[in-house]
């Protein structure tokens, strides 16, 4: 996904839509790095994130991530792949998207987006 032609209105950047999950830590012109934190059996409100990530698993724990609907996209149970703290991963852009956190600890991710 090219953030250039982005389709989502600024209103929904994470730190906007979903702020009581998204702490800014750092930004400038090349990088922007968010603390994400979901306590556990708590879901973030519908947002984007416009650029590719690394993320750094501070937290881990089971989640599900759903599309705007509502509908499950990826549920780590399923597909058998609970995070586990300092894994760091490869994220591309997420259009609109929620994540609930359905396991039994809080989850913590440090996202290292590259503008």
């Amino acid at each position: 996904m090219d953030a250039d032609r982005w389709d989502w209105p600024d209103e929904l950047d994470a730190l906007t839509a979903a702020p009581v999950n998204h702490e800014l830590m750092l930004e400038n012109d090349s990088v922007r790095v968010l603390l994400t934190t979901i306590p556990v059996g708590a879901a973030t409100a519908v947002h984007t994130h416009r650029w590719p990530s690394v993320e750094y698993i501070l937290g881990a724990t089971n989640f599900v991530r759903r599309d705007a609907d509502g509908n499950a996209l990826f549920d780590t149970r399923a597909a058998n792949a609970e995070p586990h703290v300092g894994d760091v991963l490869w994220s591309d852009p997420f259009p609109p998207h929620s994540l609930e956190n359905v396991g039994d600890a809080e989850l913590r991710v440090i996202m290292v987006e590259i503008k």
